[in-house]
């Protein structure tokens, strides 16, 4: 489970990687980490901040869900 969680964290976090490999291509290759990065690179702050809480929220709820499944963090069954 710390793997996954481990694996998770670094898909999540990658940048450069994707735009070096995948490109920013709209419908085609663009993440939600690319798509931040474009939109605070043209200047639009907000919408980079707006995206920057879902990718938040998404981790947030994924690493909740986990602990769960595991057992662990004190969550009950």
């Amino acid at each position: 489970m710390a793997a996954i969680v481990a694996g998770f964290g670094r898909v999540i976090a990658e940048v450069g990687s994707a735009l070096m490999i995948g490109g920013n291509i709209e419908g085609s290759t663009r993440t939600i980490t690319t798509a931040i990065a474009l939109e605070t690179s043209k200047g639009e702050f907000a919408q980079g901040i707006a995206l920057g809480i879902v990718l938040v929220a998404l981790a947030l709820l994924v690493n909740i869900a986990l602990a769960w499944l595991q057992g662990a963090g004190g969550f009950r069954r």
